[in-house]
């Protein structure tokens, strides 16, 4: 049964992934993958949510399975961001590519982290 919960995440959470990004790289005249940066950092804190209230209230494992593992797995993406990381460094866009690798990671963590602070366990 987990497994069909991951799943079913997954086919909500990639097609998402999808059209946020094309929705936001649309909106932007640049080489940076704000598109791929936002999917992340939404994940994670996304992620870092649930995990928070699966600590503090119990949220199910089966609850996990669909919306942590299926849709936050799904929705972000480490291959689109470290191919579009190299497709900025083989362009000869140094500093875009440096902030999005540093940045992206350093955004994805702390969107976890203040997730987790917001809805995890007292005390």
């Amino acid at each position: 049964m987990t497994e069909l919960l991951v799943f079913v995440g997954g086919a909500v959470g990639a097609p998402t992934r999808y059209l946020i990004d094309r929705h936001i790289q649309q909106r932007y005249e640049t080489v940076f993958p704000f598109g791929t940066l936002t999917v992340n950092v939404v994940g994670s804190l996304l992620l870092g949510v649930l995990l928070g209230l699966s600590e503090g209230i119990g949220v199910s494992e089966g609850a996990v399975a669909l919306l942590g593992f299926g849709f936050c797995g799904a929705l972000t993406t480490f291959s689109t961001f470290g191919f579009e990381t190299v497709r900025l460094l083989q362009d000869g866009s140094l500093i875009e590519a440096g902030l999005n690798a540093l940045g992206s990671l350093l955004l994805a963590a702390i969107a976890a982290v203040a997730g987790y602070g917001l809805a995890g366990p007292v005390g």
